[in-house]
């Protein structure tokens, strides 16, 4: 009975030594995750997407009647000079409460995985937070009446794009947006954050598209 009780009280005094070294762990790990300077939320143009060739077309998004224009690509940390971390640590599956959440932000289950497991895990935020910051982050953000549902496709230059969402977003910084390009068409539009989901302007890590002007193509 002695005996057992001694493995007991090892026992226990073994799991108070470990338990706050975990969790130290665990915190620096997070810290080192978060290594990062602001953030980008980045609204990919459902319709450039659609279009491009030998990608899986989810009818979810690129269903013909669906009327989808920007979705939710992700919430990425970034460096003011170069792209932020990626991959920071092993990612468990995202809960299916937070994907039913989430699929009316971004357009997929798999993209859900993907971002929290490439950018997510490199926030320093539980899956929780980091997809309610994603949710803040997006609902923040008003679209231009030309983006809600073109029914011809338009051709504009970059500045007047950004221009556009910076007249729709008053609050906002003019250069907390930008825009990307693929092939002369518009891809992607960049808004960025600080860490607090405050506005701020981008920097040079954000990229911009480099053609002239592009194509906006409609909705579908």
């Amino acid at each position: 009975m002695a005996r057992i009780r001694l493995l007991v009280t090892l026992a226990l005094a073994l799991c108070v030594s470990i338990g706050p070294a975990s969790a130290r762990s665990r915190n620096k790990k997070r810290q080192a995750s978060a290594n990062f300077d602001y953030y980008m939320l980045v609204l990919s143009w459902a319709p450039d997407f659609c279009a491009l060739p030998n990608v899986n077309k989810d009818p979810r998004e690129c269903g013909k009647g669906r009327h989808v224009n920007f979705v939710v690509h992700g919430l990425w940390p970034q460096g003011e000079q170069t792209r932020g971390p990626e991959r920071c640590g092993a990612a468990s599956p995202v809960s299916q409460n937070i994907v039913q959440v989430m699929l009316n932000y971004i357009p997929t289950e798999g993209l859900i995985q993907h971002e929290w497991t490439n950018h997510g895990t490199c926030s320093g935020l539980s899956q929780a937070d980091y997809f309610a910051a994603v949710r803040k982050a997006r609902d923040s953000v008003q679209l231009p009446d030309q983006f809600k549902a073109p029914s011809q496709q338009l051709q504009l230059s970059p500045a007047d794009i950004e221009a556009k969402f910076a007249g729709a977003n008053p609050r906002f910084p003019k250069s907390a947006f930008r825009v990307s390009c693929t092939s002369g068409a518009l891809q992607e539009a960049r808004v960025c954050f600080s860490k607090d989901l405050s506005p701020r302007p981008c920097s040079v890590s954000t990229g911009e598209c480099p053609s002239p002007t592009m194509i906006i193509r409609p909705v579908l």
